[in-house]
């Protein structure tokens, strides 16, 4: 203990890695195992993730502010029209840090589950964010895919573009085989 109150420098320095360590412990990382969990739907009924731990499924869990920030890694798995049997994609609006209420974000998202043919949940409160540990969601996207054995197989927070774009898609075929 006397060492410690002679260097106040190595008690910040220990500080520091103490909490960065805390940090590392919460955040989604590939290999994890996730559990389902119960969200709500467009109508604001519970609704746990379809298909989740029967086939490959890729989740767009986004901040209503930010809905579209995804949209060309979206768009590009769209087009390679992955078999039904064994990939599927999903949407989760983060409906707790948009600035929009959410009976408003609701409707928007029932127009587009009826126009696009998709499913979309919401997530009221950051349960999904609290309970795979995905950090500060605001104006932002994550991007995850989860395998049949619920383990995760890509996590990304932000905008995904160009070279990533392929190799997701690489990833996602290479999965599905």
């Amino acid at each position: 203990m006397k060492f410690l109150k002679s260097s106040p420098a190595i008690v910040v320095l220990i500080i520091v890695a103490l909490c960065l360590g805390v940090a590392v412990a919460y955040a989604l990382t590939v290999g994890q195992t996730v559990k389902n969990i119960e969200l709500r739907d467009a109508e604001n009924n519970p609704k746990m993730i379809p298909a989740l731990g029967t086939k490959l499924v890729s989740l767009f869990y986004n901040d209503a502010d930010a809905s579209d920030l995804n949209d060309p890694l979206a768009d590009a798995l769209k087009a390679k029209n992955f078999p039904k049997d064994k990939y599927e994609g999903f949407g989760i609006a983060n409906l707790k840090d948009s600035k929009a209420p959410n009976f408003l974000i609701r409707k928007i998202i029932q127009g587009k589950i009826k126009k696009y043919n998709t499913t979309i949940l919401t997530d009221p409160d950051l349960i999904l964010a609290k309970a795979w540990n995905l950090g500060d969601c605001n104006n932002t996207s994550v991007i995850m895919f989860i395998g049949k054995d619920m383990k995760v197989k890509y996590v990304y927070k932000g905008a995904v573009r160009g070279e990533e774009i392929n190799k997701v898609v690489k990833m996602v075929e290479d999965l599905i085989k």
